[in-house]
């Protein structure tokens, strides 16, 4: 695969880039460009550990592909323990006419339920476009800073929920 594009002029970043552990998340990806030019034609996201129950909302234009796949270490919701999980979720343009322009910004948007732990979270993209596509899976080796990275992976920071019966 061939990775093009700088980072300062293609990423994707959260509109939301903070929520409380153990909340529902509304992760809504933002594409601020395509690849060096090109349109981007595709978008796929790799869930990070923790996030369960992931659903994505359906695009215009777009068709829609999932993948499940056994978790390493089950959870339970509503009673029933969960064993296996979404863990990528992936957006693709249905025509031509659907292909997201270099000139134009989109949101891509998925939810599901965050840690109950406190701590940052990375989602892998993939952004694919008519020529070439950029890998956003960089993690910094400690800490959050993605500074000097090329091609940052989308950070979530999870951050400690308020007492119970406060949150609002």
């Amino acid at each position: 695969m061939l990775t093009v594009a700088s980072a300062t002029l293609a990423h994707v970043v959260l509109s939301e880039p903070a929520a409380p552990s153990g909340t529902s998340y509304r992760a809504t990806l933002r594409v601020g460009h395509g690849c060096d030019g090109s349109p981007i034609t595709a978008l796929r996201v790799t869930l990070p550990a923790g996030f369960t129950g992931a659903k994505p909302m359906p695009k215009a234009g777009w068709v829609l592909s999932i993948q499940s796949a056994m978790l390493a270490k089950p959870y339970e919701s509503h009673g029933k323990t969960i064993t296996q999980d979404v863990t990528e979720i992936s957006w693709t343009a249905s025509s031509r006419d659907n292909w997201l322009p270099d000139a134009y910004y989109d949101e891509f948007v998925l939810r599901g339920g965050l840690p109950a732990t406190a701590g940052p979270i990375w989602f892998k993209v993939l952004q694919t476009c008519e020529k070439g596509n950029i890998e956003w899976s960089e993690i910094p080796a400690k800490g959050t800073s993605t500074k000097g990275l090329k091609f940052p992976a989308v950070l979530l920071d999870v951050i400690e929920s308020g007492p119970a019966g406060h949150q609002h």
